[in-house]
């Protein structure tokens, strides 16, 4: 039976199932870094909800694999706004006590749809981007590569400095397939054993997003989904914390410590 309030008994219950297990897989969204202060547009910035771009097109047809091979300008304009947008952002309180999680407990991994590099940034280092970063870039043309703190000073779209191609962020765009490599280690976490889900700022719309907690279910493995809304998996979670993701993880960081 999916508990689905905040109290004090709730947190408490979340806590010793983080306090007591070793191998935890957190899956996070957009909402984890709305704490950070960013948009949240399906991890990658809040700017088009329910507009159009000025070219008329939706942002899903902008920020396309189609669009960057045949007008790359048309891409890197709103990658481009979408990452000023992001400039300067840190880690939240909920990036940095899931590193310190890790640090406790080497099982530990997360699963982010987002592209904003947080999670690494807080000192998580087993990190599933499922969806890359924008802050490493490929050439289109060539293999060259290189990576950058932002995009400042970059001429949009950039060149590649080796072969003259248009260099890309290494990011999944619209239409385009999964990297195998990140779906392949989230196949080899859940595999490998795993005593804890916990879904956090995300609305699991995704399969692959929502693949392991519907799979943590059949397996008899407790979950746990801290988000303020309604989202794919509310229904099917053991805990369901109506939280933001800075204050439900601080206060569960502090009260697995003070538990016996």
């Amino acid at each position: 039976m999916t508990v689905s309030s905040s109290t004090n008994a709730d947190i408490d219950a979340v806590a010793a199932l983080l306090k007591h297990a070793e191998r935890v897989l957190f899956i996070t969204g957009a909402g984890i870094s709305a704490d950070s202060g960013l948009p949240t547009y399906r991890g990658i910035g809040g700017l088009y909800h329910e507009r159009l771009t000025a070219e008329g097109l939706t942002i899903e047809e902008a920020l396309s694999g189609e669009m960057m091979a045949q007008r790359p300008d048309i891409s890197w304009r709103y990658i481009g706004e979408i990452e000023s947008n992001c400039r300067g952002a840190k880690p939240s309180a909920a990036h940095l006590r899931i590193a310190d999680l890790e640090a406790e407990k080497p099982g530990v991994w997360v699963l982010t749809q987002n592209v904003d590099g947080l999670h690494r940034m807080a000192g998580s280092e087993k990190v599933i981007q499922i969806h890359g970063t924008v802050h490493h870039l490929r050439c289109t043309e060539c293999p060259h590569q290189r990576s950058v703190h932002d995009f400042a000073g970059l001429d949009l779209p950039p060149a590649c400095p080796v072969c003259g191609g248009v260099l890309r962020p290494d990011i999944v765009l619209f239409g385009e397939m999964l990297p195998q490599k990140g779906l392949d280690q989230l196949t080899h976490v859940l595999e490998s054993g795993v005593d804890l889900i916990v879904s956090i700022g995300t609305t699991s719309v995704f399969p692959y997003i929502s693949g392991p907690v519907w799979w943590a279910q059949q397996n008899g493995i407790p979950s746990v989904e801290i988000n303020p809304g309604d989202t794919e998996v509310s229904d099917i979670v053991d805990y369901r914390l109506r939280m933001g993701a800075a204050d439900a993880m601080t206060q569960l960081w502090a009260r697995m410590h003070e538990l016996p």
